[in-house]
């Protein structure tokens, strides 16, 4: 894109001057005799420099930088003036100017200071670009849901998130703990920054420790070079600790103490490291609870417990449902050049009344394997798992049974289910139409 210079002077013969020399080295150049109209070209253009004179018609350059600024931060501004004085010079740049040129004397300087001035101005765009960009990715707006519980959860991590206090992020398995934690760091001050993960249930402790602090070259068998951890590699960033409730309770103390000092020491290393990283945490645990165990560090439950955001599993929150699996629908139609449009009536109630003890995460697995099977542009019940429907009479506290007595219950289950729909009722359980009446007969089945 063609960067765009505005000029405000109401010296008509400098203003041509300058925007025909501008306009020489390639730039789009805009041009207005009054604050008033270049405040106007500001607020309808992207502006990569102002070159703005100092005494107008309607203000005084100087005074009038940080509206300038306020209407476009990314706007590098140079101020022009007749007659040069130190103070004002200043003064300009203390307003947030880039440089101040006096008209005539400092002519020669114009063009290689707006080169310099442009590719400033084109880098804050840019980065203004990847904010946006990054809050459209990962920001709160992506985070489906209409019921209370989710709305609450959602602006209590909204108000958390542009400060730089520690998060504990609380929940079951499953219910986008990570969504959240990428969507805190979008929104604060850091979100150009890294945003780097570990699961501290999924490895052990040497190497969870040697992950998160990194180690020194020789500080065991195989490690030839130094190592980065993630709190290295996070600088300026946030880390997000995934299951800390499995953390070795010896790691737990290097974790409070960074908390706590902003260092570390790596393995084999003698001297401290100091970094600024933000700490998310998450866990699906009650914290207190393994306090009590002696599981968990006590401290650390207080430092980390300072602000909690408790996220609410999938079946406190069943509104939600609906809105989670059409979203899921379109993801999994991009991704499995798929046309599916819509759920049955059926397969929409049975959503609902399934106990999802895998939260979102299940219900995510569900969408998609309905998705892969359809073959029409409905997902019909009948795409549902067999262990997927009766999951809520298995969860019954029911006496052991003989397979004859299972077989009954397992075809009254179907019945009921499809609402007494026969042909159905075969298709699910996999045996032909004259078999499922004759199972009825032999069981005494309501027909």
């Amino acid at each position: 894109m063609t960067p765009s210079i505005l000029i405000i002077d109401d010296e008509k013969d400098l203003l041509n001057m300058l925007a025909r020399i501008l306009e020489l080295e390639g730039y789009r150049v805009y041009k207005a005799e009054t604050a008033k109209a270049g405040k106007d070209v500001l607020k309808q253009q992207a502006i990569n420099v102002l070159l703005a004179d100092v005494k107008l018609p309607d203000g005084h350059g100087i005074s009038l930088i940080e509206e300038y600024k306020g209407i476009s931060p990314e706007t590098e501004v140079i101020c022009l003036t007749a007659y040069g004085n130190i103070p004002d010079g200043v003064q300009a740049i203390k307003n947030g100017a880039l440089d101040y040129l006096v008209k005539g004397d400092d002519n020669v300087k114009i063009v290689p200071l707006v080169s310099k001035a442009v590719e400033k101005s084109q880098l804050r765009f840019k980065i203004k670009r990847l904010h946006a960009r990054i809050q459209e990715d990962f920001g709160f707006d992506k985070i489906i849901g209409t019921s209370k519980a989710i709305k609450e959860a959602i602006q209590l991590a909204q108000k958390v998130a542009p400060l730089d206090t520690t998060v504990l992020l609380n929940g079951e398995t499953g219910t986008g703990k990570e969504v959240f934690a990428k969507a805190i760091h979008a929104h604060s001050e850091r979100k150009t920054e890294q945003f780097l993960a570990i699961n501290c249930s999924a490895l052990g402790r040497d190497i969870l420790e040697s992950e998160l602090f990194g180690h020194k070259a020789g500080a065991f068998t195989g490690a030839q070079r130094d190592k980065k951890g993630l709190l290295e590699e996070a600088h300026l960033g946030t880390l997000f600790l995934d299951e800390i409730g499995e953390m070795d309770i010896d790691l737990q103390a290097k974790i409070l103490r960074f908390l706590e000092e902003g260092t570390f020491i790596k393995l084999g290393d003698t001297k401290e490291s100091k970094v600024d990283v933000r700490i998310i945490a998450a866990t699906h645990r009650d914290l207190k609870a393994e306090v009590d165990r002696g599981n968990f560090r006590e401290d650390l439950y207080y430092r980390l417990s300072a602000f909690t955001v408790v996220l609410p599993s999938l079946n406190e929150r069943v509104e939600d449902i609906p809105l989670l699996a059409e979203y899921f629908i379109r993801s999994f139609n991009v991704k499995n050049r798929k046309q599916v449009d819509r759920m049955s009536p059926e397969f929409r109630n049975a959503l609902l009344q399934h106990h999802w003890k895998g939260n979102i995460r299940e219900l995510r697995n569900i969408v998609e394997r309905a998705v892969i099977l359809a073959e029409t542009d409905i997902l019909e019940a009948e795409l549902l798992p067999m262990d997927f429907y009766f999951s809520k009479y298995r969860a019954k506290n029911t006496p052991v049974l003989s397979l004859k007595e299972m077989e009954q219950n397992h075809i009254q289950n179907v019945l009921e289910y499809v609402n007494g729909n026969k042909t159905r009722a075969a298709k699910l359980l996999g045996i032909g139409l004259t078999t499922l009446y004759r199972k009825m007969e032999e069981y005494g089945l309501d027909s």
